[in-house]
């Protein structure tokens, strides 16, 4: 079964819209583990619009399941950060300073030494690796030359298309999956995956291993709740 990692920036966004602690960020991060999620996820950007980097260190000994750190690596800040808190997993993101999402994988090719160079220094603290990519098979062949465990599919466009055409759409994300997997990359996904479009995802993804999910998820729990939306994603996954 694919894992389903819950991404908690929203939860962090309502709470400093008003300061204070409401909601609490360590609350729900244990409840949606305790509701059946198998990680969670955290994006800290460096305006800590959302997730702040203390609450990335609150979270890792509360934890039990796997802890995924996405971030820009090229911020100093944000790899100190992940070599101090050691989480199960870090994604590499190719985010601007000032960007309100993510919008697109690494240029593997361009990028190939940096990356290689950033992942051999996580890997060397233990850390699994992934990188956001794009579904494209030129920079799926280059992050397998950057010795990254994983690579994350963007899967935005997916989404966006897949009301009018999901066959069409899908095909770069099977294409992808499958070299992945033959090179011998996992394959986690993630980016605008909600209940509508998410089994048939990841149905058509080989070997998919994980998805994060946060914004789709936490605004379906304002109409269903928390628990029982976990279960629906969860359902979509089996």
């Amino acid at each position: 079964m694919t894992k389903l990692s819950v991404n908690i920036n929203k939860i962090a966004t309502i709470r400093n819209s008003r300061g204070g602690n409401t909601p609490n960020l360590l609350q729900v991060a244990q409840d949606a583990e305790r509701f059946g999620a198998q990680g969670i996820t955290v994006h800290p950007r460096p305006d800590e619009r959302h997730i702040r980097y203390q609450d990335v260190y609150d979270l890792k000994p509360l934890l039990k399941t796997e802890f995924n750190i996405e971030g820009n690596p090229k911020i100093k800040k944000f790899v100190d950060l992940v070599l101090e808190v050691k989480p199960e997993q870090v994604t590499l993101v190719p985010d601007g300073d000032n960007q309100l999402t993510s919008d697109h994988g690494w240029d593997t090719i361009a990028n190939k030494d940096y990356l290689t160079d950033i992942i051999a220094t996580f890997k060397k603290a233990g850390i699994r690796t992934s990188i956001f990519v794009d579904a494209d098979l030129k920079m799926v062949e280059g992050a397998k030359a950057t010795g990254t465990d994983r690579i994350e599919l963007y899967t935005e466009e997916y989404a966006r298309l897949y009301a009018n055409s999901r066959e069409a759409v899908i095909k770069p994300f099977t294409q992808s999956s499958q070299l992945a997997n033959s090179l011998g990359l996992g394959v986690n996904a993630g980016h605008d995956l909600n209940l509508e479009n998410l089994a048939y995802f990841k149905n058509n993804t080989e070997n998919l291993l994980e998805v994060s999910i946060g914004h789709a998820l936490i605004s379906d729990s304002i109409y269903y709740g928390l628990e029982n939306t976990i279960q629906l994603y969860l359902r979509q996954l089996k």
